[in-house]
């Protein structure tokens, strides 16, 4: 039996300002699967980030969590409903330290979101053990970590939310390939451990190697939905829509 949604985005349609970004996308999350969306520069991959997320509410369209529509929430309503946001760029806290990081999001500020009536399962020391290297920079400050390291604090610091639903924009922006590696394999155990993630990715051979399902945005409209090995033998569809 298919595993059912826990996100769903349907005939959304965004806008910055007058500028027409979202063309009634359409997708599907399901529970405890990675989703990547691909999609060559200014299509749209992050306004359906921001929109999901409350950042850029759309004007028109549903966006529904494990069936309850939150389209028309706050983006920290959002987050303690569980859908965590790694965004492009990192955005990590530069002045504050590794450490600080971490806390932000289990601060009385942020909610302590519990999970199904339970504590949360990703506590310091889970995280800690999963971003070995972060442990050791814990007094350093953000903006002294390497790129790798900062996407890693990234990921970390979204975890320590407990998020159902991750959204990851653009992690592996600006890495070595050999970091890459490591945020592919960094995936694939949260998918493991559960974790449902829509993936907004760059690197084809990344998005390939993780993913469950593919979608291919262009000019604010989804124009591919298969899986990985569908995609392959696209040759058409990836030569025009990826460069591939």
């Amino acid at each position: 039996m298919d595993p059912k949604p826990i996100l769903t985005v349907d005939d959304v349609h965004t806008y910055y300002g007058e500028s027409y970004v979202l063309q009634g996308v359409s997708l599907t999350v399901p529970e405890g699967q990675v989703v990547a969306l691909l999609g060559r520069n200014g299509m749209g991959k992050t306004t359906l980030i921001r929109s999901i997320a409350g950042l850029t509410p759309p004007r028109r369209g549903t966006i529904t969590f494990r069936g309850e529509p939150i389209h028309g929430l706050t983006p920290y309503r959002i987050a303690r409903l569980g859908i965590g946001l790694v965004p492009q760029g990192r955005r990590i806290f530069g002045s504050l330290s590794v450490l600080e990081n971490l806390t932000v999001p289990t601060s009385s500020l942020a909610g302590g979101r519990r999970r199904n009536g339970r504590p949360g399962g990703w506590t310091r020391e889970r995280v800690l053990e999963r971003f070995p290297q972060l442990r050791a920079r814990l007094r350093n400050r953000g903006r002294s970590l390497s790129g790798g390291e900062q996407s890693m604090l990234a990921i970390a610091r979204a975890l320590m939310a407990n998020p159902d639903l991750l959204l990851m924009d653009e992690p592996s922006e600006g890495l070595a390939p050999v970091i890459v590696d490591e945020i592919g394999d960094i995936m694939l155990n949260l998918k493991r451990d559960g974790l449902s993630i829509l993936l907004v990715e760059q690197r084809f051979d990344l998005a390939m190697a993780v993913a469950d399902r593919v979608y291919i945005i262009a000019n604010g409209q989804i124009v591919y939905d298969g899986t990985p090995a569908d995609l392959e033998r696209q040759d058409a569809i990836r030569a025009q829509h990826l460069s591939i």
